[in-house]
């Protein structure tokens, strides 16, 4: 375990400074702020590992802060360095430098290619990538082409970028030519502040690997480290960038991912038992950095602050994220792979034969032809990776696919249910349409019968007294009393409610009370009275069920139109889902195709090593024929001018 080690450095200042203004003082490691007067300001001081004056040059930070870094990645052990603070802070002079005073990143660069030279019992392999994060979208500088990449993880490669360009290099000045390259491509912009402002994050990467020469087994583990070099975009104030439209994006931009990695800066200074969750994914910068953030990498931060009193509070805030981050410790471990994941370890093989005929003629040539192939094999290895995690998707969308599918197949075969109950209600409210219909029909009859009594039945009755207690006997004072109600329901009456007749009281309780003598001698005009009542309430009650079943049509109705709509709806949403399947399919058919095409070119790539090879192998036989010929040429040459010597001493003679 080992904290990350921070540093700050002061740029020069760019305005004269006064004597009624605050000033940022430095006493060996401590920064304070002091008052005009040169008092002291309490709660305002820090202590950090190195501060560097403005009068400091790359170099020496280079030499304190970052070399030890770099040699550490090289023995196999991931590193990170990093430049934070304000808008124009020095942060990218820091990172990248100038001719006269080259930064970190070329100082790293040949420093790295100078010592794996100097280490003669190890083979080393670096390849390098550039990548950008502009709003949040990660870019290839590399490459134009790649935009938008996402990140990936798995427990080979850990954290990465997939689809990024990675070059595979053999000197300092092919990198810084790449480098040359890539910030050309980065997005930078103007500012109140800045004339040329960095609109985003810079990641330059190294990989190295490495593994002994005089090792003959196959298991050997080989080193394979990650440097990451990053130049970090400043955070900013609208009122003094006076950023608008597109510079005002950049800057939100900026400003949230710098304030995402903040947030965990404190959340990995916190102590362990009380430490949350660790906000990784919420930025593109932090998940790429993971590593590099309490995780297996050794970490340098440079804080870039200005000394102006005008910036006092910005400059306040980057020493504060600066003295958070001093107590974050990280693990860093030696990186040693025992499988064949290693690009080191798939090459070595093919060209160790090619590496032992370069001691004579053309060695450059064929380091050369050697380096491109490398390379070639390299593009070929991340196009397939490309090709197999682009398939990947293709099937887990197409799996969704397929699962929206059914879901909308499911729902139309409920719909059709309901259409099919739907026609059933139609076919049963026909049935009581008629039904009702035939009521009326008898209703009618009995009119015209003059019989209250003899209303046809349509269903068996049973056997017994059936009868409805009217709810209006408290509701008419002119009710009949229990001693007269037998004057009213006479004995024919109570005979046929015996034999299981229906009818209902209401009639009888609703007749105007009627004295005895009234009664006995008006029987007919009586049992008038109540056949049209019950003739009444028969036709209200079949008015009340006729308007309750148009009601229920009109909703029937209004549920089969929507419905109706819904399964239309759903039929063009199923022809949509399988004109979009036969487009996957067809995109599917021409990936395999590329994917064959690939493949096609990696074979062909390979016959042309084997013919290389071939070539070289019978350039060394006519080069030892050919040495052949020149020694028995010699010799003969010899033993003539022994024998023309000799001649020559006995003509003499």
């Amino acid at each position: 375990m080992e904290k990350i080690s921070v540093a700050v450095r002061f740029r020069p200042s760019i305005a004269e400074e006064t004597a009624g203004e605050r000033q940022w003082r430095i006493e060996d490691n401590r920064i304070s702020l002091y008052k005009p007067l040169g008092t002291p300001i309490s709660g305002i001081s820090f202590a950090f590992d190195h501060v560097f004056e403005h009068s400091s040059t790359n170099a020496s930070v280079y030499d304190i802060l970052i070399k030890s870094i770099i040699h550490a990645a090289i023995n196999g052990f991931n590193g990170t360095a990093f430049a934070y603070g304000q808008t124009s802070s020095g942060k990218t002079f820091t990172m990248n430098g100038s001719q006269l005073d080259p930064g970190i990143i070329p100082q790293a660069v040949r420093d790295i290619f100078d010592t794996t030279h100097m280490i003669t019992d190890r083979e080393f392999l670096v390849r390098v990538s550039y990548m950008e994060i502009y709003n949040e979208e990660i870019n290839d500088l590399l490459s134009l082409g790649n935009q938008r990449l996402p990140v990936h993880e798995n427990l080979e490669r850990g954290v990465y970028v997939a689809g990024l360009r990675e070059e595979i290099v053999n000197s300092a000045d092919q990198v810084l030519e790449l480098i040359k390259l890539g910030e050309a491509n980065r997005h930078v912009g103007e500012t109140n502040m800045n004339v040329r402002s960095s609109r985003s994050h810079t990641i330059f990467r190294m990989v190295i690997e490495s593994s002994a020469k005089d090792s003959t087994s196959s298991v050997d583990a080989i080193r394979v480290s990650v440097l990451n070099l990053v130049d970090l975009a400043g955070s900013e104030r609208i009122a003094k960038t006076g950023a608008g439209g597109v510079r005002l994006k950049e800057g939100k931009h900026i400003n949230k991912s710098l304030m995402i990695l903040g947030n965990v800066i404190n959340k990995l200074s916190e102590n362990g038992k009380h430490r949350a969750h660790i906000p990784y994914r919420d930025s593109k910068l932090t998940r790429i950095l993971q590593p590099a953030l309490g995780g297996n990498a050794k970490t340098s931060i440079i804080c870039t602050v200005a000394p102006e009193e005008v910036h006092i509070e910005e400059t306040k805030g980057t020493l504060q994220f600066a003295s958070r981050a001093k107590s974050i410790t990280n693990c860093a471990q030696v990186n040693e792979v025992l499988t064949d994941a290693a690009l080191l370890k798939r090459q070595k093989q093919e060209i160790e034969e090619l590496r032992r005929k370069l001691q004579g003629q053309h060695s450059e040539v064929l380091e050369q032809v050697i380096l491109k192939q490398r390379n070639d094999m390299h593009k070929s290895e991340l196009e397939r990776e490309k090709l197999a995690m682009e398939l990947e998707e293709e099937r887990k969308s197409r799996q969704a696919l397929e699962h929206h599918m059914g879901e909308q197949q499911r729902r139309i075969d409920y719909l059709n249910e309901l259409l099919a109950s739907n026609e059933a209600r139609k076919v049963i409210q026909g049935t009581i349409h008629t039904h009702s219909s035939h009521e009326e029909m008898n209703s009618s009859n009995c009119m015209s019968q003059g019989n209250t009594f003899t209303t046809p039945i349509l269903k068996g009755m049973p056997d017994q007294f059936v009868v409805k207690r009217s709810n209006y006997s408290k509701a008419f004072d002119a009710s009949p009393l229990p001693e007269n109600f037998m004057n009213i329901a006479n004995g024919d009456l109570w005979l046929q409610l015996n034999k299981g007749f229906r009818t209902d009281l209401d009639a009888l309780q609703m007749t105007p009370n009627i004295k005895y003598g009234a009664a006995h001698s008006n029987d007919t005009s009586i049992g008038t009275d109540l056949e049209e009542w019950n003739t009444k309430e028969r036709c209200l009650n079949l008015a009340s069920e006729c308007r309750l079943h148009a009601l229920q049509v009109d909703a029937l109705k209004e549920q089969y139109d929507m419905l109706e709509r819904k399964y239309s709806q759903l039929r063009e949403e199923n022809s949509s889902l399988v004109q979009t399947l036969s487009y996957s399919n067809h995109d599917v058919v021409l990936l395999k195709a590329q994917k064959d095409e690939l493949q096609k070119d990696l074979n062909y790539e390979r016959e042309k090593m084997r013919d290389l090879k071939e070539g070289i192998r019978l350039f060394g036989l006519a080069f030892a024929e050919r040495e052949c010929l020149l020694n028995s040429l010699y010799s003969k040459s010899k033993a003539m001018i022994e024998k023309f010597s000799s001649s020559q001493i006995i003509y003499d003679n």
